[in-house]
């Protein structure tokens, strides 16, 4: 009896101690999605990732991105004035379509615009910031294919600046055909939303706004109500959330790229083709809470870190052989909880900077990079890489801790002299144990 109860007591604890150590599962109601850290692009789970699907306005990340980008270069400002086509005019007229309606005997501001666009996602509103950027949309829409090139993004195809299938254009499309609709994967949408982040952060002061009123003060005066009704003034709020954008056609179902920060760990997440309005939160919500409850940022790598055998690197037509070389900065990364023994640090070579033996050559300078580590993920679970091949965040630069310099011709000479006396001195310990 007491046998039978131990081994019952020992099958339960081996029972429990395996579920709890079992990697988490995640189910997100969604035909594809994705999370990741939005400071390395780090991904912390994807579902149907490369799977090509429509955005909707989500699109719209991509006219934010170059619309930014103009402001940066001085191309337009904020507070310049733009006209209204008839094309624009007409789309804005159609409230069944998120929009402010637009006059064509009226000027708008480019921050107008922009916020009608970031926060209620006005379409005709998109389109007149299109026009003033390229031209016409046709113009633009090129643009946009090619930064979605140029960032790194592999699975899309834009037809038009709003994300609005083309059959709603009124025939003003200007590419692809009539039924056609802008189309991203998960793994896209990040990529993009990663990109517009981290080079234009600026974007979060608009992305942010709950309500903001269009034209305030005038005839046209309309309440916006931002769409991201996770930001926490709205009704699905979720503390830390700040961004980003929503997207909703018959095609697309119900979209969200959403992101949202606690301490000093942001998250991007996508959800494309949801149910309902609604279900695009629950289901982002879901990828917050498994982001937070089983990933923190921890520091892997101090600076000054130094890889075993690999604390030199060695040195040719140097008055010292070998150079110490470490980390230039402290690596910190967003990892599995409980799991930073498991994340091993690598050394790789700048082979650029070494000769074929895998040396530097002298004179070297302190501070000069040879090299980065890689953090490779050793644990058992399933490691989904970075948004981006060859990202440079989630690794670390080495650098030389000294200068090496170039020794004078004399010692050059009698390392020459000596190693021509050692190959002899070699050669003939060789050519006598070959007698024996």
């Amino acid at each position: 009896m007491v046998t039978l109860i131990f081994s019952f007591f020992t099958t339960s604890l081996l029972g429990f101690s395996k579920s709890a150590s079992a990697a988490p599962s995640l189910d997100v109601a969604a035909e594809g999605a994705i999370l990741v850290d939005a400071e390395t692009g780090k991904i912390l789970y994807q579902k149907n990732a490369d799977k090509l699907l429509a955005p909707a306005s989500m699109s719209k990340m991509m006219t934010e991105y170059l619309l930014l980008e103009a402001i940066d270069k001085k191309k337009i400002s904020w507070d310049q004035k733009t006209s209204i086509s008839e094309y624009a005019h007409k789309i804005s007229q159609n409230r069944t379509l998120s929009n402010v309606p637009l006059r064509v005997d009226e000027k708008y501001t480019v921050r107008e615009l922009y916020q009608a666009m970031a926060i209620y996602s006005a379409n005709g509103a998109t389109i007149a910031l299109s026009e003033l950027i390229a031209g016409s949309e046709g113009e633009f829409v090129k643009k946009m294919n090619a930064k979605a090139k140029e960032l790194g993004m592999k699975d899309f195809n834009f037809v038009n600046s709003t994300g609005l299938n083309n059959k709603d254009l009124f025939g003003n499309h200007n590419s692809g055909s009539e039924t056609d609709e802008n189309m991203m994967s998960p793994r896209a949408t990040a990529i993009l939303a990663f990109s517009l982040l981290n080079d234009h952060p600026e974007v979060l002061e608009t992305a942010s706004v709950p309500r903001l009123k269009f034209r305030e003060g005038t005839d046209d005066e309309i309440q916006m109500e931002n769409w991201n009704w996770m930001l926490p003034e709205l009704n699905s709020g979720y503390e830390g959330v700040d961004g980003l954008k929503t997207g909703s056609t018959d095609i697309a179902g119900n979209c969200f790229t959403g992101t949202v920060k606690k301490g000093d760990t942001r998250l991007i997440s996508v959800v494309m083709k949801t149910g309902t309005r609604l279900d695009r939160f629950k289901e982002t919500k879901k990828l917050f809470d498994f982001g937070f409850a089983n990933f923190e940022k921890e520091q892997i790598l101090p600076d000054n870190y130094q890889v075993k055998g690999n604390k030199t690197v060695p040195v040719v037509k140097g008055k010292e052989k070998e150079v110490k070389v470490a980390t230039k900065e402290p690596l910190s990364m967003v990892i599995k909880r409980g799991e930073k023994e498991n994340y091993k640090p690598k050394f790789v070579m700048d082979k650029k900077k070494m000769t074929k033996e895998g040396e530097l050559t002298a004179p070297v300078k302190k501070g000069e990079v040879v090299g980065h580590i890689n953090v490779e993920y050793t644990g058992s679970g399933e490691d989904y890489g970075y948004l981006l091949n060859g990202e440079t965040k989630g690794k670390t630069e080495v650098v030389t801790t000294q200068s090496v310099e170039k020794a004078n011709w004399f010692v050059l000479a009698l390392r020459g002299v000596g190693g021509f006396f050692g190959g002899l001195w070699s050669g003939a310990v060789d050519m006598v144990k070959g007698w024996f």
